[in-house]
C-alpha cells in the first residue's frame, strides 16, 4: 500500500508490497532461467542479467542455484523491467493464443469424427473453398479406423488438412446449438 503523508509529500511504500514485488522478480528470474535459449536470446536485457541468468543455468546444486537466482532478483529489483515484462507476456500471449487455435482445430476434428455429415456441411458452407473430397474421405476414413481399432493415421490427416484450412481461413466459432456435439472443456 502506497501512502503519501503531508510532510514534504513523501511516498511510502508498505512493506508488504515491497515483498510482493521482490517475490514478482523473483518469479520473473526463474521463469528467465528456465527459457529455451532461442527465447532467451530475443529477452531485451543487459549483458550483465543475460550473463548472471547463463552461469545461474550451468549450476545444478539446488543450494547454489536457490542463492543464485535470488541475486539475479536482487539485479532485476536495481533495474527498470518494463521492456522484459512486456516481452515475457507478450510471448506468453503468443503461446496462449497458438494453443487456443490448437484445440479449436482439435475440436472440430473430433466433431467431424463423432458427428454425422451435417456436421461437415455446416464447415463447408462456412469455409467454401475448402476440398471437400479430401474432408470427406479422411473423415470416412478415421471413422472406420476408430471402428477397428487402428492407429488413427487418417485422423491425424484430418487435423493437418483443418490445420491447412485454418492458416487460410480462420475455423469458424463453435456451434451453440442443442444438435451440436459439445466441445472438450478448455477449449475456444
Amino acid at each position: 500500500m502506497i501512502e503519501i503523508t503531508t510532510e514534504n509529500d513523501i511516498l511510502e511504500v508498505s512493506k508488504s508490497q515491497l515483498k510482493r514485488e521482490a517475490h514478482k522478480l523473483l518469479d520473473l528470474a526463474r521463469e528467465l532461467v528456465s527459457m529455451p535459449e532461442s527465447r532467451l536470446k530475443s529477452m531485451p536485457m543487459e549483458q550483465e542479467l543475460r550473463d548472471a541468468i547463463e552461469f545461474t543455468r550451468g549450476i545444478k546444486a539446488y543450494g547454489a542455484r536457490k542463492r543464485q537466482l535470488m541475486t539475479v532478483g536482487k539485479m532485476l529489483r536495481l533495474r527498470d523491467n518494463q521492456a522484459l515484462l512486456d516481452a515475457v507476456s507478450g510471448f506468453d500471449q503468443k503461446n496462449r493464443q497458438a494453443n487456443a487455435r490448437f484445440h479449436h482445430i482439435e475440436t472440430w476434428r473430433d466433431r467431424l469424427l463423432e458427428g454425422s455429415d451435417q456436421v461437415l456441411s455446416e464447415l463447408l458452407e462456412q469455409i467454401p473453398d475448402a476440398n471437400v473430397q479430401i474432408l470427406r474421405q479422411l473423415t470416412r476414413n478415421a471413422r472406420k479406423e476408430a471402428k477397428l481399432n487402428k492407429p488413427p493415421v487418417s485422423a491425424r490427416k484430418l487435423f493437418r488438412a483443418l490445420r491447412e484450412i485454418d492458416t487460410k481461413h480462420p475455423l469458424p466459432p463453435l456451434p451453440d446449438n442443442g444438435n451440436v456435439i459439445p466441445a472438450k472443456a478448455g477449449t475456444l
